[in-house]
């Protein structure tokens, strides 16, 4: 699967993620509690509650608005940078902040209206638990931002902007003297391909372990900015709502927890991973809205019939509380989600990220909701239909086509990528990879497909279907058969309202175009090519890279 999209961690190993800490021969996390643990206790300076750790970590947190003000680690401090803390979102501002101590476990409590944050220290750790409980949309979104001194971690990798102050969009956006261009967007990994974020150097790893997510939207295929780094100063994130490249409504209540960890260079421990970590530690802390292991339910099926083998299986269950997600075992698509708060869902079965089937299931605690064996109907899956000719396969991502590895991690404008431009050649050998991944209004509209019929082929009319991954300004797919017949324009599907294609991330809502093309479009002559003009339609966007565009999964003329 190298080159694809959608397996980045194979790809890039830039960022660590659960792949990489496999194999990796430095794993530290939670430390056993080591005689020095005797230290772990907290005091209060006036300002900051101090929280020694016991072992090399000691972190404050304002009392007055919940940000976490000084990391220390090892003697030095790693918090901060252009006089801003970590935080919550830009800063919660005035907060209620209070501490307690329970054995082996500090707990600062932070409110802030409707908001509760949560901090955790276990003795002998070098770890920071975190939990936010977000209820309403008082606070715009859900993220937290470990600020990370200047000089500390310094790279010049995708999601950096440290050797460049060049931008090309917006303000995030970034373009090197040799062309190639770096956004702390283009982390190039979805959800469900990391663990963890962040930098090692000097015998140091700072990271950012993830939640699972429960609270989160846009499942497990979801795309955002995950670190940066400028000559300011670095940034680690856990995000669970954006307002970018959303497609679900937020959900609120309780996340976590994601952890803040140092270790000695190497990876993070997985003991602290989504899945594999347990709080049973927590369950009596008194944190809002926590929901221990006993009130939570799994769900297991017993195979999957109708699957392609060439392709990953992903199985998600939602609904307007919680999303959680598993993969498919490859010999018969066994899966097994646990940790599942109660309630009914949606069980959707993804085909790389192209849902194939749904069903409903319902989870109570302590026990598992059990699936027989279901099949994935034919009909459900695109690429089961007889075509006359097909462009790439169908799995609602662009991954083959001409750049789509390139735009998880760069700008289109990037000097890596090929030429937007340029004409398909059916029966080729080369129509996926000349057939570029994103068309616009303003860059590469009016693209030609060249193929030919056959005397009975040419005597009927067929369908052609294009199949898209999201649209930018409503962009949308208006074909044009051999100059002789003009689609309708079609209505623009929901698709996200921000930027996309830009910013690495072509993940929107999967729709497919359909156009019922008459028998008189095509050419009698089976010596000569049909010519198929694909343009880009729609009354908004801008100009060139911000004109109107969409990312296509697959294009095919049935037969």
């Amino acid at each position: 699967m190298s080159g694809s999209p959608n397996h980045p961690v194979r790809r890039r190993t830039f960022v660590l993620g659960a792949a990489a800490a496999a194999g990796s021969a430095a794993l530290a996390g939670p430390l056993a509690v080591p005689a020095a643990a005797a230290a772990f206790g907290y005091t209060d300076d006036g300002a900051h509650y101090v929280v020694d750790t016991g072992s090399a970590l000691v972190f404050k947190v304002s009392k007055s608005t919940g940000d976490l003000t000084s990391l220390v680690y090892r003697g030095t401090e790693y918090q901060g940078y252009g006089g801003m803390n970590s935080h919550i979102e830009s800063g919660l501002g005035s907060s209620t902040v209070t501490i307690a101590r329970s054995d082996s476990t500090i707990l600062i409590s932070v409110t802030h209206g409707t908001l509760r944050h949560y901090y955790a220290a276990r003795s002998g750790e070098n770890n920071i638990y975190l939990w936010t409980n977000k209820a309403d949309t008082s606070v715009s979104a859900t993220r937290y931002i470990v600020r990370v001194k200047a000089g500390l971690f310094l790279n010049d990798e995708p999601d950096s902007y440290t050797y460049t102050t060049s931008t090309i969009e917006a303000s995030d956006v970034f373009a090197k003297s040799n062309g190639q261009t770096r956004s702390k967007h283009y982390s190039g990994l979805r959800v469900m391909d990391y663990d963890y974020i962040g930098w090692t150097a000097g015998g140091v790893g700072l990271w950012i372990v993830r939640s699972n997510h429960e609270k989160a939207s846009g499942g497990p295929f979801y795309r955002s900015l995950l670190r940066h780094q400028s000559a300011d100063g670095g940034g680690l994130y856990e995000i669970l709502y954006y307002g970018q490249n959303q497609t679900e409504a937020q959900r609120f209540g309780l996340q976590g927890p994601y952890v803040i960890a140092f270790t000695d260079g190497g990876a993070p421990s997985p003991a602290l991973f989504p899945g594999t970590l347990n709080t049973s530690w927590a369950d009596s802390l008194g944190i809002a809205g926590y929901v221990g292991a006993s009130g939570r339910g799994r769900v297991a099926g017993v195979g999957i019939t109708g699957r392609n083998s060439t392709h990953a299986y992903t199985v998600g269950l939602a609904n307007s509380s919680a999303q959680y997600w598993g993969s498919a075992r490859a010999s018969d698509g066994y899966f097994s989600i646990a940790g599942v708060l109660p309630g009914t869902y949606t069980l959707t079965v993804h085909k790389s990220e192209l849902a194939v089937y749904t069903t409903q299931v319902t989870v109570a605690a302590g026990t598992t909701t059990t699936l027989n064996s279901f099949a994935i109907a034919s009909s459900n899956d695109p690429s089961n239909a007889s075509a006359i000719w097909r462009i790439n396969d169908w799995t609602g991502t662009p991954g083959g086509f001409k750049n789509a590895d390139l735009m998880t991690y760069a700008h289109p404008s990037d000097v890596r990528a090929s030429a937007w431009t340029g004409n398909v050649v059916i029966g080729s050998g080369s129509e996926t990879s000349t057939f570029p991944c994103y068309i616009w209004k303003d860059v590469n509209s009016g693209l030609l497909v060249y193929f030919k019929l056959t005397a009975a082929q040419a005597a009927a009319a067929h369908t052609l279907r294009i199949g898209v991954t999201t649209a930018y300004a409503n962009g949308r797919p208006q074909v044009v058969v051999n100059d002789a017949w003009t689609s309708a324009v079609p209505s623009p599907p929901t698709q996200p309202s921000t930027r996309s294609l830009t910013n690495g991330s072509y993940r929107g809502n999967n729709h497919t175009f359909t156009y019922s093309v008459p028998a008189s479009a095509w050419l009698t002559d089976t010596g000569q090519y049909n010519v198929l003009k694909i343009n880009v339609v729609s009354g908004s966007g801008t100009t060139s890279y911000l004109s109107a565009g969409t990312s296509i999964d697959a294009i095919d003329l049935l037969a």
